[in-house]
């Protein structure tokens, strides 16, 4: 699966991961819910990029917000504009979402959750599933709630095995995902620090997943998805390295010319993919391409990768 990520898995990045390596199942980023009783519910903006599925693969909706009524609104929303398939967002840990009452947050409130699971499970008529972080500050947290998802009928749940407060400090905790995975019948997709095919192995046979999740290393690197099927052996090479970098970047802001309005919104969000990648030996021509102000100063810049 790839991963939401707030700000880098809008419809032109996931298009370009379906074309190139085609994910198994792709996340909007997060839908945004209105807890305001006069405006709960979802966007315009984001019921335009609902859907069931993008070029034939599996879409799922994701929503972060809090308050039963708010949550179901914004599922029947999501389904009447063509959703079939939705995620609840427990896991973010920036911002009001960690601290407040969405994202992680919600683990904060474990007993509001008795209320606002079963409802969104029979709000959905689709699939239901969960993204988590292991807990708020107790990584044995999840455990207590695995019950609740269970009697409810959550689908099956993704598992980043950080707490809340951890952000991303520390490494991924893939031995809390073992016992997640040994102490449920529900499927559990593993995600957290999968940055190269030997990682995603080792996770896999270490916890029993039923799947991964890449995020940040699929950003980084999108040929993981085929080095993990066993498509593309072994890590690529310097020289393979920069080429790759070189047709991404490039097709991403071709791709990001016609989804956003102008050389700086377009830089701004290609910017965003360029945090992901921390190539020791490339850190001269990215921060010449971070530098950039114009798309064409940009483009040129690339002629550095290679």
């Amino acid at each position: 699966m790839l991963a939401p990520m707030q700000g880098l898995t809008n419809r032109a990045l996931r298009a370009y991961f379906i074309e190139h390596v085609r994910p198994d199942v792709i996340f909007t980023e997060f839908m945004r819910v209105n807890s305001a009783p006069a405006g709960a519910g979802l966007t315009a903006v984001d019921l335009r990029d609902i859907a069931s599925e993008q070029d034939g693969v599996p879409l799922v909706v994701q929503l972060v917000g809090h308050g039963r009524e708010a949550l179901v609104l914004a599922a029947r929303a999501a389904q009447e504009a063509g959703a079939a398939h939705l995620n609840l967002n427990m896991g973010c840990p920036y911002g009001r979402m960690g601290g407040g009452m969405t994202g992680g947050g919600m683990l904060r409130y474990p007993d509001d959750l008795s209320e606002v699971i079963p409802a969104l499970r029979d709000a959905i008529a689709g699939s239901f599933s969960v993204k988590i972080r292991a807990g708020y500050d107790d990584p044995d947290q999840i455990l207590s709630l695995l019950p609740l998802f269970e009697s409810s009928g959550v689908d099956f749940l993704v598992l980043h095995p950080r707490t809340v407060v951890q952000k991303y400090d520390g490494v991924a905790d893939q031995g809390v995902t073992a016992r997640v995975v040994g102490e449920t019948r529900l499927p559990v997709i593993a995600n957290g620090d999968i940055r190269s095919a030997s990682a995603g192995g080792r996770v896999l046979g270490e916890t029993g997943a039923a799947g991964l999740m890449l995020g940040r290393g699929a950003i980084a690197d999108p040929p993981l998805f085929l080095r993990l099927r066993g498509k593309v052996t072994g890590e690529p090479g310097r020289e393979e390295r920069r080429r790759e970098l070189d047709r991404y970047l490039r097709e991403i802001v071709s791709r990001y010319g016609q989804l956003f309005c102008g050389d700086t919104q377009v830089l701004n969000k290609v910017k965003e993919i360029i945090a992901y990648l921390d190539d020791p030996e490339l850190a001269k021509p990215l921060k010449e391409l971070r530098r950039a102000k114009t798309v064409r100063a940009f483009e040129a810049a690339l002629h550095g990768l290679c």
